[in-house]
C-alpha cells in the first residue's frame, strides 16, 4: 500500500526524535550529575588535604618555637607522616635535610643528605618568626585548656615561642595555686570559671559570665599580675632592645610593659601606649585576668613572661569591655610584619584604660608630621611598634630553630592535592577521556535510536495493517480480520485488532440486515399498492363497478399501509432517540383488562380462547398508551398463530422491582433455530412472506423498543408443538435515564399487526 502520510509526519521518526532526545537529556542529566559529584569529592578531598597541611605546618611551627636546632623535629616529622600518609621533609634553605619521613639516618634522603629527590618548590617556609597567616588559619587555635598554640599576630611571631620569658617550674607553681585561690573564689559566688596556663607558664583566670565583675574586685589577686624574677630580666633586656632601636631613628624612648603596651618616657604629651600584640611571644592578654575569653589588664599590669600572643586574636585586649581597636604598625625591616595590637589592640593611658590608635599606613612624611601633632604621634607610635617587632625577634632569635623549608607530598613523591587545588578548582578531563566518554555517549545514542526503530516499527505495522482493512471497507471490499500476527504482540494494539474485527462483523451484520429490510419493505408495499392500483384500473376501465363491497377493500388496503408507515415511524423514532414516553402511575390489571376486551372480538373469531388474569394489583409508572401498543402486539401476534380450539392467556404480576406480564399460547410454536430472530426487524419465519402466515415483521420489534424504552426487558421461549410464552418485565420504579423520552405517541393501535412464527 502506498505512504499517504508524510515521514515526517509518520509515527515512526516522531518516536525516534522523542527517543533521542530523551537519551540526550539523559546523557547530559547523568554527565553534569557525575562532573558535580566528582567536583564535590575532589573539594572535599582537597579541603581535607589543605586542612592536614595546615596541621602539619602548625604542629612544625610549634616544635621550631620552642625547640632550638630542630630538636625531635625527625619523631615529629615521622609521626606527622603515619597520620597523614604522605611524605614529609625538613630542609635547610640550601636544601639539606633536616628530617624526613622517607629516609633514614645517613641514608639516601635521609638527615644531612642533600634533597634530590624533592620538588622543585617548597610547600611552606616554617620559621616561629615569620609565620604564613594563610596556613596557619585552618590550624586551629591553642587558647584551650593548658594553651600551647595560637594564631600569630600582626608581626607573625608564632605565640608558642617565649624565649627567655619562660616561667621556671616553681614560679609555675606558685602562680598556678594564686590562680586555683582565684578560682574558688569566683565558684563560691556562683561564676563558672577556669584557670589556663599560657605557652610561657603563666596562668591566666577566664570566666565566661561574670556580670557582677567579681574577677576585678572581689576575687582579683595582685600576684597574677605581677611579674615575676624571670620575666623582670627578660622584659629589661627587652627595653634595651627596643630603645637602641628607637635611638637609631632619634626617636624618643618608650617603656615596654609584659603585656607589650608601651609609654613615652620623654615627658611629652600625655600618650596612650600603643600595642603589639597578639605578637607571639606568649606575652600580652596572658599577664590579666579574663572574662569571657578575653584580657582584663589593669593600669598596674606588670610585664608577664609567657603572654604575647597566648590568646590569639584576645593578646593586647584592653583595660575593659569597652576597649577599642589598636594601631597596626607596618614592620621597619623588610619582610617582617609587625603591628602595634592586632585586630583588638589598645593603648594604656593614665586612667588604666586604653585609647584607640588608628593603623599605621606606612612612614609618615615629616612635613605632614610637623603640621599635624596627632599624625606625628601615630608616627612615633609606629616606629616604636616597628622597634619592638624587631627587638622581639632579637631576643627570641636564640631560642627558637632557624627557618626551614617544608615539604608534603604524596606517598609517592608526587605533588599533593593541596598544592594542586590552587591551579584546577573544577572538574576537567584529558583528551582521551573526553574521546571515551564522547564515544560512548554516541554509543548509547545508536542503541537507542536502533532498539527504538525496531519498536516503532513493530508498534506500527499493525497500526498500517488496521488502516489499509479500514480503506478496504470503505472502498466497499469485503473486510478481511486483521490476523493477531499482523497486530503484534502489544496486549492494547491486538485489543484494537479484535475491536476492528467486531466492528467489521457487526457491519457486515448491519449491511446484510439493511439490504433484507430493503427487500422486505418493497415487498410489504408493493402488494397492498398493488392490489390498490388493480382495483382502480378495472374500476376506470369499466370492469367493476365502484360499488361500497370495492371502497372497503381499498381502504382495508390502505389501512394496512398506514400500519407499515406507522410501524417504521415507531422504531425511527425508537433509534432517533424522540419517542416520548408519558409516564404515570398505572395499575397493571387496568392494562391487562383493556388489551383483552380490545382483542376479544378477534379471539372469538378466530376460534381461540383469551383470557387475562391479575395476581394481586400491583401498580407501576409507566406509559399506559405504550404500555398495552406492546402487550397488544404480543396478544395479536398469539392470536394468529393459534389454530381454532387453542387458547390464549395474560397473566400479570407483581415481584419486589418489577411488573411481570405473561403472553401464553397454545399454537404451533417456535423452532430453537428461529428463536433468537424473532424480535428482528422484518424476520418472519415463511420467508415466502405471505399475507396468511404473518405481518409486516415489525410487531414484535416494537415490542422490544417499547418495553425498553420502560427500561424493561422481553424474552420469548417456546416449546415447538406446544406454543410460545413472551415475558414483559417493566420495573416498578422509571429509570434514572429512560432510552427514549423525546416525541409524541405514534398511531400504532393496540391490534397491529406483529410478527409471524414459523408452524
Amino acid at each position: 500500500m502506498a505512504r499517504d502520510i508524510p515521514f515526517r509526519k509518520s509515527l515512526l521518526p516522531r518516536l525516534l526524535a522523542v527517543s533521542v532526545l530523551v537519551s540526550v537529556l539523559s546523557i547530559a542529566a547523568t554527565a553534569w550529575l557525575a562532573a558535580q559529584t566528582t567536583s564535590g569529592a575532589i573539594r572535599q578531598e582537597q579541603g581535607q588535604v589543605l586542612a592536614d597541611d595546615a596541621r602539619v605546618y602548625d604542629e612544625l611551627l610549634g616544635l621550631a618555637a620552642t625547640a632550638p636546632g630542630w630538636r625531635g623535629a625527625e619523631k615529629t616529622v615521622r609521626e606527622l607522616a603515619r597520620q597523614t600518609g604522605r611524605r614529609i621533609a625538613l630542609t635547610t634553605q640550601d636544601r639539606v635535610v633536616i628530617a624526613d619521613s622517607r629516609g633514614g639516618r645517613g641514608g639516601a634522603g635521609g638527615k644531612g643528605a642533600p634533597g634530590a629527590e624533592l620538588p622543585s618548590k617548597a610547600s611552606a617556609v616554617v620559621d616561629p618568626l615569620a609565620v604564613d597567616g594563610a596556613l596557619t588559619a585552618g590550624a586551629g587555635s591553642g587558647d584551650e585548656e593548658g594553651g600551647d598554640g595560637g594564631t600569630a599576630g600582626p608581626d607573625r611571631i608564632d605565640p608558642r615561642a617565649v624565649g627567655p620569658f619562660r616561667l621556671s617550674g616553681r614560679e609555675r607553681g606558685e602562680l598556678a595555686k594564686v590562680a586555683d585561690g582565684v578560682v574558688g573564689c569566683m565558684h563560691d559566688f556562683g561564676v563558672v570559671a577556669r584557670s589556663v596556663q599560657g605557652p610561657g607558664g603563666r596562668p591566666r583566670v577566664e570566666a565566661a559570665n561574670d556580670p557582677n565583675r567579681f574577677l576585678d574586685f572581689t576575687c582579683n589577686d595582685a600576684r597574677l599580675i605581677v611579674p615575676t624574677r624571670t620575666e623582670s630580666k627578660a622584659l629589661k633586656r627587652l627595653n634595651e632592645l627596643t630603645n637602641a632601636c628607637l635611638r637609631r631613628g632619634d626617636e624618643p624612648s618608650v617603656a615596654v610593659e609584659l603585656d607589650l603596651t608601651w609609654r613615652r618616657t620623654d615627658g611629652g604629651p600625655s600618650r596612650a601606649a600603643g600595642v603589639v600584640g597578639p605578637v607571639g611571644s606568649g606575652m600580652g592578654a596572658e599577664s590579666g585576668l579574663r572574662i569571657g575569653g578575653r584580657a582584663e589588664p589593669t593600669p598596674t599590669e606588670p610585664p608577664d613572661s609567657g603572654s604575647g600572643a597566648d590568646s590569639g586574636a584576645d593578646s593586647g585586649a584592653g583595660s575593659g569591655s569597652d576597649a577599642a581597636p589598636a594601631p597596626r604598625s607596618t614592620p621597619a625591616e623588610p619582610g617582617s610584619s609587625t603591628g602595634t595590637g592586632g585586630s583588638k589592640g589598645e593603648t594604656g593611658g593614665s586612667d588604666g584604660r586604653r585609647a584607640p590608635v588608628e593603623p599605621s599606613r606606612g612612614p609618615v612624611e615629616p612635613s605632614r608630621a610637623a603640621a599635624d601633632p596627632m599624625d606625628g604621634a601615630r608616627a612615633a607610635d609606629t616606629k616604636a611598634a616597628a622597634c619592638l617587632s624587631s627587638a622581639r625577634r632579637e631576643q627570641l632569635g636564640p631560642y627558637v630553630s632557624a627557618p626551614a623549608l617544608l615539604f608534603v607530598t604524596a606517598s609517592d613523591g608526587s605533588r599533593t592535592a593541596a598544592a594542586r587545588a590552587g591551579e584546577s578548582s573544577g572538574f576537567s578531563l584529558s583528551g582521551a577521556n573526553t574521546a571515551r566518554l564522547a564515544g560512548l555517549s554516541a554509543g548509547i545514542l545508536a542503541v537507542t535510536v536502533a532498539v527504538t526503530a525496531f519498536a516503532a516499527s513493530r508498534l506500527t505495522r499493525p497500526l498500517r495493517a488496521l488502516t489499509a482493512a479500514t480503506q478496504r471497507m470503505k472502498a466497499g471490499e469485503a473486510a478481511e480480520p486483521v490476523t493477531a500476527r499482523s497486530a503484534g504482540s502489544a496486549g492494547e494494539i491486538r485489543q484494537l485488532a479484535d475491536a476492528f474485527n467486531d466492528m467489521a462483523a457487526h457491519r457486515k451484520a448491519l449491511e446484510h440486515q439493511r439490504q433484507a429490510m430493503v427487500s422486505d419493505v418493497a415487498h410489504e408495499l408493493r402488494t397492498p399498492l398493488s392490489n390498490i392500483r388493480g382495483w382502480l384500473e378495472a374500476a376506470e376501465d369499466g370492469v367493476v363497478a365502484t360499488d361500497p363491497e370495492l371502497v372497503s377493500s381499498l381502504l382495508e388496503e390502505a389501512v394496512l399501509l398506514q400500519h407499515i408507515v406507522n410501524d417504521l415511524q415507531d422504531l425511527a423514532a425508537a433509534d432517533a432517540g424522540t419517542l416520548r414516553l408519558h409516564r404515570e402511575p398505572v395499575h397493571a390489571s387496568d392494562v391487562v383488562d383493556q388489551v383483552a376486551a380490545a382483542h376479544q372480538a378477534r379471539a372469538e373469531a378466530a376460534g381461540v380462547r383469551l383470557s387475562a388474569t391479575t395476581l394481586g394489583d400491583p401498580c407501576f409508572t409507566a406509559d399506559p398508551l405504550r404500555l398495552r401498543q406492546a402487550i397488544g402486539n404480543l396478544v395479536s401476534n398469539a392470536i394468529r398463530h393459534t389454530p381454532a380450539g387453542g387458547s390464549v392467556t395474560i397473566d400479570c404480576r407483581g415481584t419486589l422491582d418489577a411488573v411481570v406480564v405473561e403472553v401464553a399460547d397454545t399454537g404451533t410454536g417456535i423452532s430453537p433455530e428461529d428463536l433468537p430472530h424473532v424480535f428482528d426487524r422484518f424476520w418472519r419465519a415463511d420467508k415466502s412472506r405471505t399475507r396468511s402466515t404473518g405481518g409486516s415483521g415489525l410487531g414484535l420489534a416494537i415490542v422490544r423498543q417499547l418495553v425498553e424504552g420502560h427500561g424493561g426487558t422481553v424474552t420469548a421461549r417456546s416449546t415447538p408443538g406446544e406454543g410460545a410464552v413472551f415475558t414483559v418485565r417493566v420495573p416498578s420504579e422509571p429509570p434514572s435515564e429512560p432510552l427514549a423520552d423525546a416525541g409524541g405517541h405514534g398511531g400504532v393501535a393496540a391490534g397491529a399487526e406483529s410478527e409471524s412464527r414459523a408452524g
